[in-house]
């Protein structure tokens, strides 16, 4: 980021390349929505460029662009639906929306029709147990998982203690091996 504010095009480049599949798969996990989460994550990317002149190393850029991500969320949320808000979880009976993210996941060639169901029943569970986790669980989760946040710049992101984020990150990995030991 510090090079693409002293003018390398390219730089930005390279970071668009390193976040984005994170990036939207945090936004569309947390929404639910495709048509929202790409939208949101246009929004995102438009703040980082006029943000471009004012940046400050203050921490990592993963943990700054999340953080952007995630009140982009909120701003939605606050603008469209308060009940919504406190939910931030896709609708676990829209199969619709979990056909269209599984779609999205690459798959080789090869890979046999049981193969593809064997993938497809798992990440409707995999989807399923994610949209069960408290809402700040999930979240704590997905900041670890997809954007590869530490704890401490997960609690800078969320705006809470590192004890908190630890403890909400521990109960979301717990609650999921539960829901998923069977796929383990």
């Amino acid at each position: 980021m510090l090079a693409y504010r002293a003018g390398d095009a390219d730089a930005f480049t390279t970071l668009y390349r390193r976040y984005r599949g994170s990036l939207y798969r945090y936004l569309a996990q947390q929404c639910g929505d495709p048509a929202v989460a790409e939208e949101l994550y246009q929004e995102v990317w438009i703040k980082v460029v006029k943000a471009r002149a004012d940046y400050q190393p203050l921490a990592r850029f993963s943990t700054w662009v999340f953080r952007i991500a995630r009140h982009r969320l909120i701003d939605h949320y606050r603008k469209h639906s308060p009940q919504a808000l406190a939910q931030l979880a896709p609708n676990a009976d829209d199969q619709d929306q979990v056909d269209d993210l599984i779609a999205c996941l690459p798959a080789p060639g090869h890979e046999t029709p049981h193969a593809l169901h064997e993938r497809h029943h798992a990440a409707h569970r995999i989807n399923m147990a994610l949209a069960a986790l408290p809402p700040a669980q999930r979240e704590v989760f997905l900041l670890a998982e997809e954007g590869g946040l530490t704890l401490e710049e997960i609690a800078v992101a969320t705006d809470s203690g590192r004890e908190t984020t630890k403890s909400r990150l521990r109960y979301a990995l717990t609650k999921l091996r539960h829901s998923l030991q069977d796929l383990l």
